[in-house]
């Protein structure tokens, strides 16, 4: 019987071994991933003469409208590619909220790529020289974009943050600490969101930007945490009911010949 538990456990170190190394791939993927996703704060500066009346006419070059644009595409694809990556590790802790938080980036990207199909069209008409037949066009896409921003990379992560902080908490896969600033961080991005929303802050108003600094922070400090700490022991976010069992075979004894 000794003989053979200890080739048990010679047998199981290795899957042990495939399976931590497994799940610090993922945690690097997906620490990278977000990190990835901060590229796009250049976009303040290149976006700023979109909001001139006169971009239109203006003789300027449209190159970093258009580098901005590449730019929220990469955060795009960032978005979708970190919560299917951290899909398999969360499902376990909790299936439906894991696969709510894969919708939630995937439609948190479509709205990026929606935002940055109207700046291109903008580009594209002063392109072409229209002048200032399309003033009224481009600037109504100017807005349409800043509403669309609103929702796809204010509200959107925020409802993202939520998630992930709920089941980064509950299976303690960092640490609970800064699980607690992704949920408190989305909650007041909400309300910022609303004040925008409502009237009573401005979008572009340097007060704004003070809402989305709890989500800011998350993000960045989660990123830095997993390329760096990597998850905790894969042992905290398997199912429930395979701790059970797994509890009844330890507790079992053995059959002597």
């Amino acid at each position: 019987m000794k003989s053979t538990r200890t080739t048990a456990m010679s047998t199981s170190e290795p899957g042990e071994r495939v399976s931590m190394s497994a799940l610090r791939k993922t945690s690097l993927i997906v620490g990278v991933l977000y990190l990835l996703t901060f590229v796009s704060i250049p976009t303040l500066a290149l976006y700023s003469a979109l909001h001139l009346p006169n971009y239109m006419l203006g003789t300027g070059t449209e190159t970093p409208v258009i580098i901005g644009c590449v730019l929220e595409i990469i955060v795009a694809l960032a978005c979708i590619g970190s919560a299917v990556a951290l899909y398999p590790v969360l499902k376990n802790q909790n299936e439906g909220l894991a696969m709510g938080l894969v919708c939630s980036r995937v439609l948190e990207a479509g709205t990026i790529f929606a935002g940055v199909c109207f700046l291109l069209t903008v580009v594209t008409l002063r392109q072409k020289g229209v002048g200032t037949e399309a003033l009224i066009v481009s600037q109504t896409l100017v807005t349409m974009y800043d509403r669309v921003f609103l929702i796809g990379q204010s509200f959107m992560p925020a409802v993202n943050d939520i998630l992930l902080g709920f089941l980064l908490y509950q299976s303690r896969l960092v640490p609970r600490s800064l699980a607690v600033i992704g949920l408190t961080g989305g909650l007041v991005l909400i309300v910022g969101d609303g004040s925008v929303l409502f009237g009573l802050i401005g979008q572009h108003a340097p007060i704004t930007s003070l809402f989305a600094l709890p989500v800011a922070l998350f993000e960045f400090s989660l990123g830095i945490w997993l390329v760096i700490k990597g998850f905790n022991s894969p042992q905290i976010i398997e199912a429930p009911v395979q701790n059970l069992f797994k509890l009844a075979a330890s507790l079992k004894p053995e059959l002597k010949p």
